[in-house]
């Protein structure tokens, strides 16, 4: 450690800490010696973020602020998992758990805060969980996958987004809340009542005016939990039961080591403590009174501080006002300031039922004090900066609650009202980036794609709600030299791609092809032949069991279940389980082919036999001789799984290691009938010759003497392509579920007609491998998915029902493993 260089200690390694450090090693690199400590043993990650990766939009690995690369890159040493339990400010050292010692010149408490758990009875039982940190997620994650219900006390921010992620998880759950209406502190009753009614739209209850009296469980100190104990009597059943009624600033630390402590750390302008050489910014900390639980006057904090460290005494923390949004899918909701009726104050109410638009603004002396947005929060930045500016909006008063757009009375140009707001203001609150940061980054850095300012300034990073606001400053700034970074649109009836057609279904819980096209602007009445596939596809994968398939928003082969040959006849596939037939099958087979003068028979690279030359009129009458037989289509035409391909593995072949047979009959009678983007094909080889070819599939098992090799994301067609190896298994029921779980993620994640290879080669092989290998709670969760869509897809597109198939060894495929999953 240089002699030279003063020593900073930062206990924490947070949010608000982490900014701080940010600011010293890319401003005044090589000025401290740093050391974090870090009582989790995790990186410095985005905790408002929390949320989708609850939920599952994110992973952990995307909220990651500064990687392990980083801290070493700027020479930054971070103890991870070491909690600090003592400083000594006379020594001026600080002690960790472990019981070592480290000297600071400089010391930063950067503690955070702790969740309220209410002191009732059952509080310590192990299934009542809090939600403020990765750890917590995980906890959640896993409790989730073994599903059942849970009780999330508290109806805040924390709460409401913690109960959401739960139900996107799979589990049933109720929100329990003390007060009359939800986040009753950041909304007036109006949009809490909004609020209420769009969270039980999702499928979660609501119990407001709830006092929760006990947590039911084992004798009430050990045991599982079972239920949660209400004061006036009802009593609720929980598997899982998450406190979120609240934060407290942890300043323990300070308060021990004889620093001035009232509900925070007590800190100055300049973030300094009683002590000359010890300051805190963050959770922790108590400001001219007043503790702070966002993101933006952390930051705001963290750069006053840093500034002070590299000696500018000019530096200071003033306050700031606060803004609130809820992160939850869907549901758009911004609050700021005081919204509470009193003397001299007047409100603007613009309510409007048919599109769920609620807007309250609250006025004093012609300024604005308070607003609360439901349903559209596109204005909010600008309300925000009025109300922070304490602007004069008497000019503005008859169009003020229409929004910028409307200022002076004549409608302007979006971007004409972004050029309006001055340099300070706000525009991305998880991240604390004003317009002028944004600005200098897009004019002076160089940046102009929306993709390198976010990469540069982190705005749009995080939740993604300002990215409007930042594409229409690069607009602004760049001009005519500002393209919108490229998105192919599904068709020429949106200009949305297929992600965000995606995300926008799910988000409005869209359930029907008519109810997307008016919901997101569709150009033309009906859609065309290449979106309405897509969209069926989209509403098919999200609704499963709600959305009715419509066979007539499929091609042509869909929807004869036949592929058109260059003449106009038909090839029909029935399906062989694993590539195995019997002298019955053939014999009708060839019955059919002969009654039908069906030219050519020919066996397939999927080991199948393919008709073809089948007339369209005959293809009822072929099928039902077919089904006859006891067989089904095999879905030689659809967007599907159309073959598992195998080996004689260890039944025949000397060299076999597993039977990969029995394992590719298994795969193909669990994954049949499943709709996919693409068409996908398996193989299973019973040992590394690899008979099958099961390395250039869009899945492939290679038998071993320890179990399974799983590979996937290969191509054998215009496109050749090695598999990359997911991982290997010990036994089928592993091949079963992670095959099961991977096939369910890129249903969720790939575009309409986008292959395997190709999807994984967009989201990133390796974010695959996270989300199934090394994430069980997401794996089991995906295959659960799976396995209830198979309920409502495993049936012959010829026959009512499944002929001539043993209903025991068929049926259970799917029911068993849904078994498993509950």
């Amino acid at each position: 450690m240089s002699a030279s260089r003063q020593k900073l200690v930062v206990v924490g390694n947070g949010m608000a800490a982490g900014r701080v450090v940010e600011e010293l090693v890319t401003k005044a690199p090589g000025l401290y010696d740093i050391t974090i400590f870090g009582a989790e043993p995790r990186v410095n990650y985005d905790r408002i973020m929390l949320s989708p990766v609850l939920s599952g939009e994110k992973e952990y690995e995307e909220i990651v602020i500064h990687d392990d690369a980083w801290y070493g890159k700027h020479g930054v040493t971070l103890l991870k998992g070491r909690l600090v339990t003592a400083i000594d400010r006379a020594a001026k050292t600080v002690r960790s758990a472990d019981g070592g010692e480290l000297a600071y010149d400089k010391l930063l408490i950067a503690t955070g805060s702790s969740p309220f758990v209410l002191p009732v009875p059952g509080a310590g039982l192990p299934e009542v969980l809090t939600y403020r940190d990765q750890g917590d997620v995980e906890k959640m994650l896993a409790a989730a996958a073994r599903g059942g219900r849970a009780v999330v006390i508290g109806g805040g921010l924390l709460g409401l987004e913690a109960a959401a992620g739960l139900k996107a998880r799979g589990m049933e759950v109720t929100v329990l809340h003390l007060m009359p209406t939800l986040m009753e502190r950041q909304l007036d009753p109006s949009a809490g009542y909004l609020l209420e009614r769009a969270v039980e739209a999702r499928g979660i209850h609501v119990i407001t005016r709830a006092n929760t009296k006990a947590i039911l469980g084992g004798g009430l100190e050990g045991g599982q939990v079972t239920g949660v104990l209400l004061e006036d009597g009802r009593e609720l059943p929980a598997d899982l039961v998450v406190m979120a009624a609240g934060i407290r600033p942890n300043a323990g630390l300070a308060k021990e080591a004889g620093l001035a402590v009232n509900r925070g750390v007590v800190v100055d302008d300049a973030m300094g403590t009683d002590d000359p050489d010890i300051f805190a910014v963050g959770e922790c900390v108590e400001h001219r009174g007043v503790c702070y639980g966002l993101v933006a006057p952390l930051y705001e904090m963290a750069k006053v501080l840093a500034a002070r460290l590299m000696g500018h005494t000019a530096a200071v923390y003033g306050g700031m006002a606060i803004s609130t949004k809820l992160k939850v899918t869907g549901i758009n909701l911004f609050s700021a300031g005081d919204f509470a009726e009193g003397e001299g104050r007047e409100e603007i109410v613009l309510r409007d039922p048919s599109r769920n638009v609620y807007r309250r603004l609250i006025l004093a002396e012609n300024r604005i004090i308070g607003t609360v947005l439901y349903g559209d929060t596109s204005d909010s930045a600008w309300f925000f900066q009025l109300l922070k500016d304490g602007s004069d909006i008497s000019g503005l008063r008859d169009t003020l609650i229409f929004g910028p757009a409307y200022a002076g009375g004549s409608p302007l140009d979006p971007t004409a009202a972004v050029a309006a707001l001055p340099a300070e203001a706000e525009i991305c609150g998880c991240n604390g980036v004003c317009k002028g940061t944004i600005v200098a980054a897009i004019s002076d850095g160089g940046h102009s794609s929306l993709d390198a300012v976010r990469a540069h300034t982190k705005a749009s990073g995080s939740c993604g709600s300002c990215t409007g606001l930042v594409e229409q400053l690069l607009e602004l700034t760049l001009g005519d030299g500002y393209a919108r970074d490229a998105v192919s649109p599904v068709c020429g009836c949106t200009d949305l791609g297929h992600d965000e057609v995606r995300r926008l279904i799910v988000a409005h819980e869209l359930r029907s092809m008519p109810a997307v096209m008016q919901e997101l602007g569709w150009k033309t009445s009906c859609g065309c032949a290449k979106c309405r596939p897509a969209l069926n596809y989209y509403l098919l994968a999200t609704w499963p069991g709600d959305y009715l398939d419509d066979s007539q928003s499929r091609f042509i082969n869909e929807r004869v279940h036949a592929n058109i040959q260059k003449d106009g006849t038909y090839s029909v596939v029935p399906r062989m389980w694993g590539g195995l037939t019997s002298p019955a099958e053939l014999r009708a087979i060839a019955d059919v082919a002969e009654k039908f003068a069906i030219p050519t028979v020919k066996v397939t690279g999927g080991q199948r036999i393919d008709l073809l030359g089948v007339k369209k009129e005959d293809l009822p009458a072929v099928w039902a001789d077919l089904n006859a037989a006891g067989m089904v289509s095999g879905h030689a035409y659809g967007k599907s799984l159309r073959t598992v391909k195998t080996c004689v593995g260890t039944d025949w072949c000397r060299f076999g290691t597993q039977d990969s047979t029995g394992l590719g009959v298994k795969l193909e009678r669990f994954l049949w009938g499943s709709w996919t983007p693409h068409k996908v094909k398996l193989a299973v080889s019973g040992c590394p010759r690899n008979c099958a070819e099961a390395t250039c599939k869009d899945f492939g098992v290679v038998c071993v003497d320890s179990g399974y090799e799983l590979h996937f994301a290969g191509a054998a067609g215009m496109h050749v392509k090695g598999t990359d190896l997911l991982c290997t298994v010990p036994d089928e029921d592993d091949v079963i579920e992670y095959c099961g779980a991977l096939l369910q993620l890129y249903r969720e994640q790939g575009r309409y007609l986008e292959r395997v290879y190709k999807w994984a080669a967009r989201v990133g092989v390796a974010t695959v491998r996270r989300q199934i290998v090394d994430d069980a709670a997401k794996r089991k969760a995906l295959f659960a998915r799976f396995v209830f869509s198979q309920k409502f897809s495993q049936s012959d597109p010829w026959a009512e029902r499944v002929q001539g198939l043993d209903a025991h060894e068929f049926k259970p495929m799917a029911e068993l493993a849904l078994e498993d999953v509950a």
